[in-house]
């Protein structure tokens, strides 16, 4: 394995910058990566190797002629499936987009393209990002690179166990109630999800509008700074973008890396505590805290009552909302189509092309929110989750007053064997107990690796979370944590069947 592909991103762009390497040896060395490695994680869908090498010799050629360049120019990228890229395929997960392949690109695939970011190509995820284990994607099941047998989080468990499992250092995810900080918590990497509207979700295939929001996977704090700063920004292709520019990011990581978090004041969730959580999980979130306050941070328990109603806010909301996107998939104008015999009306043919085309849990979602939207039941359940979701929103301004950010385990659990809970969509719900918050209110949220269970040997997570558009503070204090929990470790931590792999 190429020593290349272990390296950061942001020492990448330093070595690229400095004529130590190539774009072109990058791109190639990582692609020897995935050839090596995919056929046992099954972290991408579709790699689009000659693609990703031109943009790569592109990157050279630029740099060659002395001409203005991005930082991260010539850095492979992965996207997860959700994105629409033009000329490469987009399927969401799903057999019902099967060979479908954009005519365009989403806002963040064109600012990656006009970046110079070669992409390596599209990350496996759970079907239209339903699921918390990614065993619900169309095209099988993820596996996670520290054990084969465990699942790697979702919906993103493509994108977080190829950079894991150093097939990409950097990869763009999209977090509906967690689905880029839980996969992080569950692979050892850095997922962020950002204020809601500072990336653009222009081409992104919706599940749920209100909530969905792309953010950066990769394996260390500044490396995630420096990907959300180049993604974010205003756009006017997305009506929910805010005006407010992202900057900011990298210099907020850089200065929390120097480990003086004096004057910060720190918030314990306490509604994100107890029997819920497994005792090698907060085992590592309790050392994690202790080295906060060793850092100078004010930490203090602080109460959010209306989080205990935050799930059940949330699978309302959810199914609700993406029951009317995935309307749009009726078998007429684009997808899978699939014709019965005998003389099928309209009706006939999207009936059973929907049936063919969605997923079991698709399905269970499109009923759950065909129901609470229904006639006779708005008011009494869709009405209710919005009521729920307002005194979520008020209990963060209100913990806000006091703390600068909260902080609390990414997961309850670290990664559990694929298929234990495949046929008990409550207990895979419950894994999402901690993030679905941040979704609801639209606030900022990081999860860095906290360390590694001394039950099973699997990573656990540590989040962070800010007030809307506050995202810099999670930066600063989340590479303070990570600098110093690297220093404990004496390096990173990572998949050692992985890294040890020859490609």
């Amino acid at each position: 394995m190429s020593a290349w592909i272990e390296r950061t991103a942001a020492e990448q762009a330093a070595a690229l910058a400095s004529g130590e390497v190539t774009s072109v040896e990058l791109v190639q060395a990582h692609l020897d990566q995935i050839a090596a490695t995919n056929g046992d994680l099954n972290a991408f869908l579709h790699v689009d190797a000659s693609g990703a090498l031109e943009q790569a010799a592109a990157s050279d050629a630029r740099r060659a002629a002395g001409e203005p360049l991005h930082e991260l120019d010539g850095v492979p990228i992965a996207i997860k499936d959700v994105l629409a890229t033009e000329g490469l395929p987009t399927t969401a997960g799903s057999k019902i987009l099967v060979g479908w392949i954009p005519p365009y690109d989403g806002t963040v695939t064109a600012r990656i393209k006009a970046a110079g970011l070669p992409i390596l190509g599209k990350t496996n995820m759970d079907e239209f990002a339903m699921g918390s284990s990614n065993e619900n994607s169309a095209y099988g099941a993820v596996r996670n690179p520290w054990n084969l047998d465990r699942i790697p989080g979702g919906s993103g468990g493509g994108s977080a166990a190829a950079v894991a499992a150093f097939q990409a250092p950097l990869a763009i995810g999209s977090d509906t109630g967690g689905s880029i900080r839980q996969p992080g918590a569950m692979t050892g990497t850095v997922g962020v999800k950002p204020t809601y509207g500072s990336v653009s979700r222009y081409g992104v295939i919706a599940l749920a509008n209100s909530l969905d929001q792309l953010g950066p996977c990769t394996r260390t704090v500044l490396d995630a700074a420096l990907l959300q700063e180049l993604i974010g920004g205003h756009d006017p292709m997305d009506s929910t973008s805010v005006p407010n520019p992202v900057e900011g990011l990298v210099a907020a990581a850089r200065e929390g890396a120097a480990g003086d978090l004096s004057g910060l004041r720190v918030g314990v969730v306490k509604e994100l505590q107890g029997d819920a959580w497994s005792a090698d999980v907060v085992e590592r979130f309790d050392e994690s805290v202790s080295v906060l306050k060793d850092l100078g941070a004010d930490v203090v328990e602080v109460s959010l009552p209306s989080f205990v109603h935050a799930m059940a806010a949330y699978y309302l909301i959810l199914p609700a909302e993406c029951s009317s996107n995935l309307a749009k998939f009726d078998a007429m104008r684009y997808g899978l189509r699939v014709t019965p015999e005998g003389s099928p009306s309209a009706e006939d043919v999207m009936r059973v092309s929907r049936d063919a085309g969605f997923g079991d849990e698709v399905k269970r979602r499109i009923i759950i929110g065909t129901y609470a939207l229904s006639s006779g039941y708005y008011d009494a359940y869709y009405g209710q989750a919005q009521k729920i979701r307002t005194l979520i929103i008020d209990d963060f301004k209100r913990a806000f007053e006091s703390v600068d950010v909260l902080v609390s385990p990414t997961a309850p659990s670290t990664a559990w064997p694929i298929g234990e809970k495949a046929d008990d969509p409550l207990a895979m719900y419950l894994q999402d107990l901690a993030t679905i918050p941040a979704n609801l209110a639209g606030v900022p949220g990081i999860s860095i690796p906290s360390g590694v269970s001394s039950a099973d040997g699997l990573p656990t997570g540590i989040q962070f979370l800010a007030p809307v558009l506050e995202d810099a503070r999670l930066y600063r204090v989340g590479a303070a944590l990570e600098a110093a929990l690297l220093d404990k470790w004496g390096g990173p931590i990572g998949p050692s069947s992985y890294t040890s792999k020859e490609a």
